[in-house]
């Protein structure tokens, strides 16, 4: 039970580290196109990534949390 708990706790904080620096370059890289800004006053801009890559960020996110929970589990163990 305690390798659930931290692979699940190191999961959550890798995947919102991921979230948090995706956030932050994508706002960083954005750059507003102003000549279409002045037609429309109310659009909005969506950034999404595909699918697949979402799902590949994800699995790598797991992997790490594995790998996290099995060092810690090991360290405490011993």
């Amino acid at each position: 039970m305690k390798k659930y708990i931290v692979f699940i706790l190191s999961l959550i904080l890798l995947y919102i580290g991921v979230q948090i620096i995706s956030g932050w370059v994508l706002t960083t890289l954005y750059v507003p196109d102003i000549s279409s800004s002045t037609a429309s006053a109310g659009g909005e801009s969506v950034i999404a990534q595909s699918p697949s890559i979402q799902l590949l960020v994800v699995l790598l996110i797991a992997t790490l949390a594995y790998v996290i929970s099995q060092k810690f589990s090991t360290k405490s163990s011993a």
